[in-house]
């Protein structure tokens, strides 16, 4: 974590995540987005595992996503993660892909919060507004 408040979660693009235009398929952002949250929560001190243990899951809804420039086999990508908005029973996170610390694409995702019992959506837990922490811009390097 930055002491900006800006989390980033290193990746290397695969061989199998590019396409035959040569760049990282458009899915594949989803994925390495999903996967830098993952990251982001565990460390801010709540991993996967303790929100399903807690009783709540998160449901992304909503993502805008804008590409900048190409990712290729075999870049060393650096995902920018950052608390957006936190609501009451959603939040928002900003992402971004950067190469060599020049933006590749942006993106803003909603989570709804929801129950692992299968009772829908509920209010942001405490603990999970606290690992998110307050809204931090995310901005290029």
């Amino acid at each position: 974590m930055s002491a900006t408040g800006v989390f980033e979660f290193p990746l290397q693009v695969r061989y199998m995540e590019v396409d035959a235009q040569a760049v990282v398929f458009n899915a594949w952002y989803l994925t390495y987005f999903d996967e830098a949250f993952a990251a982001f929560m565990a460390a801010r001190g709540l991993p996967y595992e303790k929100m399903i243990e807690a009783g709540f899951d998160v449901q992304l809804v909503h993502t805008d996503l804008d590409w900048h420039g190409a990712l290729r086999w075999p870049d060393q990508v650096r995902v920018a993660v950052s608390t957006a908005r936190v609501g009451t029973t959603s939040f928002t996170l900003d992402f971004q892909t950067r190469r060599d610390g020049t933006p590749t694409c942006t993106a803003r995702t909603v989570y709804v919060v929801i129950g692992t019992d299968g009772s829908g959506k509920r209010p942001v837990p405490p603990q999970l507004a606290a690992a998110l922490g307050p809204p931090t811009p995310l901005r290029a390097p």
